[in-house]
């Protein structure tokens, strides 16, 4: 499969790199690392990273502004995206041809060229073993590209704590950090909480609730996030908080928005994508998302998490 994803993107002069909607660093890591290698192999070719921005990740890197011509004829990348309904900028449907590489259970097969392998802990790590296979082929590696790959490691695997960090994960590691990059300064952008984020954990050490069979459940509120002066995302930042608390072997964080409320769940072993699954959303079987609607279907999360966990 990495030989066809390369000598398909051998074939195209303009390359678009997309992934999915409210983006990690994982998003962010392997969407515009693989740009920067891209960029760094095929000088001669227009090579872009797309969609909508995350004010907290512009450390990592800012994305293009292209028109909507830019797609005629040219190949589509999305990274990290399991469902096609959550690629982020609905115009990958321009394209001539779209590749699909990930890291979730490949439950929407969607692109012309699949490439799935959930026993990596990040698309980054993907990436990077792309890179590897065809750096004997004309792929170059540099010191940006090397930062934001490692970037989406350390996100995804939450600094190599997760179930999903393998040996593998540890050697690409290892091999990235040779780079010149500052992972201090790394780690220090994408784990500082501003003053209103820390307080607002504070409140959810406070107020989780614990439910049957090991499961606690921490809803957040519009109003709730404006009297912290908190955005949505950065409240999503605190879903791993709960995950040193004795006796808890799943959680789920409620996190409303405006149009939604968002469903944030976490498993210490359970297998909770499921879950997700029956409320249109997906993701790993220790991590999940999903959004609805009403506060009564936050109940039925709630119950059909405990019968998981039972």
């Amino acid at each position: 499969m990495k030989k066809q994803i390369l000598q398909t993107i051998e074939q195209y002069e303009t390359i678009i790199v997309h992934r999915h909607v409210r983006p990690d660093p994982d998003a962010y890591g392997s969407q515009c690392g693989l740009v920067e290698i891209l960029k760094a192999s095929f000088p001669q070719k227009n090579i872009y990273a797309v969609g909508k921005e995350e004010e907290s990740l512009h450390f990592l890197r800012r994305l293009d502004q292209i028109d909507d011509s830019v797609y005629e004829g040219a190949l589509v990348i999305v990274c990290d995206t399991a469902n096609e309904e959550r690629i982020c900028d609905e115009r990958y449907k321009l394209a001539d041809k779209l590749i699909k590489i990930d890291h979730h259970p490949n439950e929407d097969p969607y692109g012309d060229i699949l490439w799935v392998d959930t026993t990596a802990s990040s698309a980054s790590e993907m990436i990077y073993e792309f890179y590897l296979f065809g750096r004997e082929k004309g792929l170059q590696m540099n010191d940006e590209s090397a930062r934001l790959l490692y970037a989406g490691i350390v996100g995804d695997t939450g600094r190599f704590l997760f179930p999903s960090t393998s040996e593998k994960t540890f050697a690409y590691a290892g091999e990235l950090i040779r780079y010149s990059f500052s992972r201090t300064e790394m780690y220090d952008r994408m784990y500082e909480l501003k003053p209103n984020v820390v307080k607002l954990s504070g409140y959810v050490l406070q107020n989780f609730e614990m439910h049957e069979n090991g499961v606690a459940s921490v809803t957040l509120s519009k109003e709730l996030l404006a009297t912290y002066e908190a955005k949505a995302s950065e409240a999503s930042l605190l879903v791993g908080t709960l995950g040193n608390v004795a006796g808890i072997k799943a959680w789920v964080f409620f996190i409303e928005e405006h149009d939604q409320i968002r469903v944030r769940l976490r498993s210490k072993g359970p297998v909770i994508n499921g879950v997700a699954r029956n409320y249109k959303g997906g993701g790993h079987p220790l991590a999940a998302g999903a959004s609805i609607h009403n506060w009564s279907e936050a109940k039925a999360v709630i119950s059909e998490l405990e019968e998981v966990c039972q």
